[in-house]
């Protein structure tokens, strides 16, 4: 299999919303466009960025289907069905595969601490109910659940499964997934924190919630490691760094802090659902001044 198509800067892609909190097609379809036009190589779509555990199944769907309606064939598009249910997973891989997204991922099973023959279950059905590739989702600090090199290397035997997206902290996650397999077989940097870092240590490509927000400074690290120039790239990295600290300071979440930056270059995408919280009171003076940071850094570069 060319796996080349899953390797580059892919955002995860944001939940966008009307002014009553309702799915907005045509706010997704300008996000969906506006990413395209900074020249990423795919999207995430249906992720925690996309605030799925809040967003009904419908929801969901008219996501996956209005990101596919202006992007399939021009963008790499990956869509995230974890739901609490391994029934509500599958419907919404059958779905995807309808709607032609190149590849599934899921989180392993939320809430429940379930013993990891559960687990492998619950990927293998969902890896299982459709043709399409899958890229397992290991965020053990969300989930409570950290992929072992036990059951990856269980789940290496279905041909389907052809990446995981590692947003455990440990970089040297990243390098003991590879090791565990193969020249064939995608590692996603997940924490956009440690972009340049897991890149080195053997991550082939990267998947990030911060990336929305500034596209041009992924692709530049990208370009900077991709190239050999590392001292660049930790610079632009010590940069990207300074941006995520600031965007995580205020009251809020931080796709609310990145959600308002939008807004600020025009975009409105929405607010975000609850429980998540918006930025309220005085921070919202300070999101012009994140902005601009953002920006400064992209000249820079």
């Amino acid at each position: 299999m060319l796996l080349d198509k899953y390797k580059g800067i892919i955002p995860a892609f944001y939940a966008c919303y009307d002014e009553t909190g309702e799915i907005s097609p045509e706010r997704i379809r300008k996000l969906a466009n506006h990413l395209y036009e900074k020249g990423v190589q795919g999207l995430y779509v249906g992720g925690s960025s996309g605030e799925c555990i809040y967003q009904s199944l419908k929801e969901r769907k008219a996501t996956l289907k209005c990101v596919s309606n202006n992007l399939k064939g021009k963008l790499t598009l990956i869509a995230h069905v974890g739901a609490p249910s391994t029934k509500e997973s599958v419907e919404l891989a059958k779905y995807a595969a309808e709607l032609g997204y190149d590849a599934l991922s899921a989180v392993p099973p939320i809430y429940f601490q379930l013993p990891e023959s559960a687990i492998e279950k619950y990927w293998t059905e969902i890896m299982n109910s459709t043709d399409l590739p899958f890229i397992t989702y290991n965020i053990p600090q969300t989930t409570g659940y950290s992929l072992s090199i036990n059951l990856l290397s269980k789940l290496l035997k279905n041909n389907k499964l052809i990446g995981v997206k590692n947003s455990s902290m440990p970089v040297m996650d990243i390098e003991r997934f590879k090791a565990a397999t193969h020249d064939d077989f995608i590692v996603f940097n997940g924490p956009d924190e440690q972009f340049v870092s897991g890149r080195l240590i053997g991550a082939d490509s990267g998947i990030g919630g911060t990336y929305g927000v500034m596209p041009e400074l992924f692709l530049k690290a990208e370009e900077f490691v991709s190239t050999g120039n590392f001292t660049e790239a930790r610079k632009i990295q010590r940069d990207i760094n300074d941006i995520i600290i600031e965007l995580c300071s205020l009251n809020g979440s931080m796709y609310s802090v990145i959600k308002e930056i939008y807004k600020l270059r025009g975009l409105n995408i929405g607010s975000v659902r609850g429980p998540l919280e918006p930025v309220s009171g005085n921070d919202l003076g300070k999101i012009e001044g994140i902005k601009n940071r953002i920006d400064k850094a992209i000249l820079k570069y």
